[in-house]
């Protein structure tokens, strides 16, 4: 039998939770959704089209993908 500590539970939760909000955003948004691992916030999602070029070391910390649902070409 595993246990897990609490702590690992909590960052569990957190990362299925950016996962989760990744999922959503990506099926309404031309640009593709990215999950981001900090030491100090945890996870979070971002949309690449609101930053632009992303850098070599938030590049580095992406833990998971979710790829833009809305398609521009006709």
């Amino acid at each position: 039998m595993q246990i897990i500590t609490t702590a690992a539970a909590a960052d569990n939760a957190a990362y299925f939770a950016a996962v989760t909000n990744a999922d959503r955003r990506a099926q309404h948004s031309y640009f593709d959704q990215h999950v981001i691992q900090d030491d100090e916030l945890g996870y979070f999602a971002i949309d690449e089209g609101d930053y632009g070029a992303l850098t070599p070391t938030l590049i580095d910390r992406i833990v998971y993908t979710a790829p833009g649902g809305i398609i521009d070409e006709i």
